[in-house]
């Protein structure tokens, strides 16, 4: 592939091993090492990257430790098949039918994954600094928090913190610490808050400490944290969450359609 040039000025402070893996890396996340695919040999990266084996064997540890890739010393290491997932949130926007399956989980089914949740706290708590802004509340403001991880064959996916101001959450099943069928949006919908638009902001961060030990990361990869508000009627917030989940592993796809453009 075709690299832009460099500043000559500009260094890479990262050590051999981490510089051959974030190569490596691009190359699996771009398509270019399908899933399923051989590394080049230890023989062919160390002339590539003019490096020793034991350069090219750290390098190669990093990205078996993101569950990137998978082999042993001495074998072919090879692309890890269903690692690389592509999540469409426009998908999981539409409301469940009561009783119906969670979009989320419905979702990763029609990818042959399975999926589940894992409900972790109920409570009501102060939120970030972020999400007070967009619900309105002061400083020492609290919300309603249902907090939940999303496993993937049973791998922590996805972290979930999601808020709901606590004029619609209190005494509701929203309150309650068991999981809710259909989802929230079912649910948002029955106690008359339907979702009609939602916002998303993304941005990539260092995982917390408490985000790198519930998504069982093994490594300084960043993390895609999603803002996201749903509003009801009136373009009230009705629900914002925050979800977290591992960088490498996981692209977001949204699709727009030009104003004025038919949809074919």
């Amino acid at each position: 592939m075709t690299v832009p040039k460099a500043d000559p000025e500009a260094v890479d402070r990262r050590s051999l091993h981490e510089r051959i893996a974030a190569d490596l890396r691009d190359d699996i996340m771009s398509g270019e090492l399908a899933p399923g695919a051989n590394l080049p040999t230890t023989a062919q990266l160390k002339e590539r990257f003019e490096a020793s084996s034991a350069t090219v064997q750290n390098a190669l540890r990093l990205l078996k430790d993101e569950c990137l890739v998978v082999g042993r010393a001495g074998a072919a290491v090879t692309v890890r098949e269903h690692r690389r997932r592509t999540v469409r949130p426009a998908a999981l926007m539409t409301s469940s039918r009561t009783g119906a399956p969670y979009g989320w989980l419905a979702e990763a089914a029609r990818h042959g994954t399975h999926a589940r949740t894992r409900l972790l706290d109920v409570a009501e708590t102060r939120p970030p600094a972020d999400v007070r802004a967009v619900l309105g509340l002061p400083s020492d403001g609290t919300a309603l928090l249902r907090a939940q991880i999303l496993l993937v064959d049973d791998e922590p996916a996805e972290l979930v913190e999601a808020y709901y101001p606590l004029a619609i959450a209190r005494g509701t099943a929203l309150a309650e610490r068991r999981r809710i069928r259909g989802g929230a949006s079912a649910l948002l919908t029955e106690l008359g808050h339907p979702p009609r638009r939602s916002t998303d902001r993304v941005s990539a961060r260092v995982p917390t400490q408490a985000q790198y030990q519930a998504l069982h990361l093994t490594s300084g990869m960043p993390v895609l944290r999603t803002l996201r508000v749903i509003h009801g009627d009136g373009s009230r917030p009705v629900e914002v969450t925050v979800m977290v989940k591992a960088g490498h592993l996981y692209e977001l796809q949204y699709e727009f359609t030009a104003e004025g453009a038919e949809e074919e």
